[in-house]
């Protein structure tokens, strides 16, 4: 794809519910500019799939996603074979919905875990004194510490994700040491919060309640929580969010040893 084709792919997302962040696409291209495919016939875009890859020995898939007029006659299943060859050798991830995990583990995939999404509403929430903007800190520091939850460093991405516009984005630091950060920005509706990551359950409550301060009253917001981490599903549920949405995170090889218990909410379910 160009990075025009990528807005299209973003806007069937949004017709398919997936809600992306107003300003996503600038960064998720910023990741890998030769990681997005798209099918045409006649001239028309008709599917969509993203390969991302990070460092040499990781990807992750997102973004298959066939207008409807076309599903059926196997326009997606070849966008599919053609993201799968670009990856080859690495180990690929995945959020795919629960309907088509059994289509996933046909093509290799083994499940890791849920992803459950969370939604609250803005409003009655307080920011917590413990907190200071991540822009203070330099964003070397955030890529360092944001590489302990992905299998791969994911610099160029980060460096975007952390200055879109209108996003909030918040850090602790104990003793001059990064110890949890989070991302707030607005989307199709509402605001999502990703990532959150913390280093104690309590690191992470100060983050969360000082990010969805900025959520207006009676807006949603949303936070997409690794089911493993029972901590992160009793925050959501403290705050009397809701479950709306689930995933399936599927992996070609051995699941990353990842610090699950302090990912709090996930980045993006579409480039992981």
């Amino acid at each position: 794809m160009t990075r025009g084709e990528l807005d299209i792919a973003v806007d069937w997302a949004a017709a398919e519910g997936w809600n992306p962040g107003l300003y996503d696409a600038d960064c998720f291209y910023h990741a890998d500019p030769t990681g997005f495919l798209m099918g045409f016939l006649d001239g028309e875009p008709l599917a969509s799939i993203s390969a991302i890859k990070y460092g040499d020995s990781f990807g992750f898939i997102g973004f298959y996603i066939v207008k409807p007029e076309f599903r059926g006659q196997g326009h997606g299943l070849a966008l599919w074979h053609a993201a799968l060859e670009s990856l080859k050798g690495r180990n690929v991830g995945l959020d795919g919905v629960v309907a088509q995990q059994e289509n996933y583990v046909k093509s290799g995939f083994s499940l890791a875990y849920r992803q459950i999404r969370y939604e609250g509403l803005g409003g009655g929430i307080s920011a917590a004194s413990s907190c200071t903007p991540l822009a203070a800190l330099p964003v070397e520091k955030v890529v360092e510490y944001d590489r302990q939850f992905f299998p791969e460093v994911r610099s160029h991405f980060i460096q975007c994700w952390v200055i879109q516009p209108h996003h909030h984005a918040i850090a602790i630091v104990k003793e001059q040491t990064l110890v949890g950060y989070g991302v707030l920005r607005p989307c199709r509706s509402g605001y999502k919060i990703g990532p959150l990551f913390a280093d104690t359950a309590t690191m992470a409550d100060a983050i969360f309640r000082t990010l969805v301060a900025n959520v207006p009253p009676g807006q949603p917001f949303y936070l997409d929580v690794p089911e493993v981490n029972s901590a992160a599903i009793a925050l959501a549920e403290h705050y009397e969010m809701r479950c709306v949405f689930e995933t399936a995170r599927m992996y070609t090889q051995s699941a990353p040893q990842l610090p699950l218990n302090k990912i709090f909410g996930v980045t993006t379910f579409e480039l992981g």
